[in-house]
């Protein structure tokens, strides 16, 4: 079953048979699998293929859920809904899902301050029977909420914000009290039963949206001057036969001047390296963050750097310093490939969970830990 365990609450007969079968005729479609799908589909994706996605994580984190300390089959405790849903593992994709129910509002619970600069990462996973069927919609909304209401049940949440909708196309909309922008886009769509990593880049009033391997928004006055940013919102009122699920998703400030902190103090935290669990493979989404630093040692031609792997403290200690080598090892090796960097200017280690820089007993302290280290030599 791709389901280890299901309690869903305030969901009817009619509605808990569906999700039950969908479950089983996508287990069956996909078999047993000897890796994720998602480990399969990034080995058949060139990095270059990425060379437009320019994306890259902020690092200073201020909130991260992966779901990894909640109780299958519970609601997670952090978050806020007018209406259900559950946390689950599958067989087809690592760690904790967030399944969401449909016609349903879902709020971090205490609200993020959001600052000036900033992005946002989720992976996110539509299911459904029907693989060839229109997908539903999930949406996304920004916000400055209004005084009396942080959770804001509207249609239109607070005073100021931008939606964005995805599934079978794209949309956005930006909204003050004195314009209200729309736009769809057709030729960018999710697939069913298969995870998506959606990027947001927020600059001030600038918002892009990365996915599927694109910058498929760029909008310079998507949101509002002037107003506080307090939320997030995820609605799937028009999700229809579509489950929608989310995991690791992150919201890190944002806007330093990497390369001249690189510079002066020797060292550069990345966050923007993505790898799967347990996987030493680079992800494609990792594409801008390596940009930014092939381009730092383009630009000054006598620096050597040292590349080092570290994890959170997950699992064995002597598989993880070994992940974290293996990592290192290949982010250099996409260096040298895709960017053209000699490689005796690089040399590479990897610490395992031996450094962490915060605690592991959170989400957001393991979040911090796992990360790409490059030193100047």
């Amino acid at each position: 079953m791709l389901i280890k365990k299901t309690k869903l609450n305030n969901v009817n007969m009619k509605q808990l048979t569906s999700f039950l079968a969908l479950f089983l005729l996508i287990t069956q479609s996909f078999g047993n699998l000897a890796e994720p799908l998602g480990n399969q589909q990034d080995q058949q994706e060139s990095l270059k293929s990425y060379s437009k996605y320019d994306f890259v994580s902020g690092d200073k984190v201020i909130y991260y859920d992966d779901f990894s300390q909640d109780a299958v089959g519970d609601f997670p405790p952090n978050w806020f809904t007018d209406a259900s849903g559950e946390v689950m593992t599958t067989n087809l994709f690592p760690g904790k899902w967030f399944m969401l129910a449909n016609e349903g509002l879902f709020f971090p619970e205490k609200g993020v301050a959001l600052p000036q600069n900033y992005t946002i990462e989720f992976d996110l996973l539509p299911i459904q029977e029907d693989e060839e069927a229109e997908i539903g919609i999930f949406q996304l909304a920004i916000y400055s909420s209004r005084e009396d209401e942080l959770y804001d049940m509207g249609g239109v949440p607070g005073n100021a914000g931008i939606e964005i909708n995805m599934g079978s196309y794209f949309s956005y909309r930006s909204y003050d009290e004195n314009k209200d922008l729309q736009n769809d886009l057709w030729n960018y769509a999710l697939k069913a039963n298969q995870v998506v990593r959606v990027s947001i880049w927020v600059q001030n009033s600038r918002l892009r949206l990365y996915s599927l391997g694109s910058k498929i928004l760029d909008v310079p006055q998507g949101l509002t001057k002037g107003f506080k940013y307090n939320q997030i919102r995820l609605n799937t009122a028009e999700a229809g036969e579509t489950r929608f699920l989310i995991s690791n998703l992150r919201i890190a400030e944002a806007g330093s001047d990497q390369r001249s902190k690189f510079m002066t103090d020797g060292k550069l935290i990345s966050y923007g390296i993505l790898f799967d669990v347990n996987s030493d493979k680079v992800k494609p989404e990792s594409y801008g963050a390596l940009k930014e630093m092939a381009d730092i040692m383009k630009e000054n031609p006598d620096v050597k750097v040292k590349i080092v792997g570290h994890t959170d403290s997950d699992g064995d200690d002597a598989k993880n310093l070994d992940l974290s080598k293996r990592r290192a090892e290949n982010v250099k090796a996409e260096l040298v490939k895709t960017f053209d960097i000699d490689a005796s200017r690089i040399e590479t280690d990897g610490k395992g969970e031996s450094e962490p820089i915060e605690s592991n007993n959170t989400p957001l302290g393991k979040s911090k830990n796992r990360r790409v280290e490059f030193l100047k030599l």
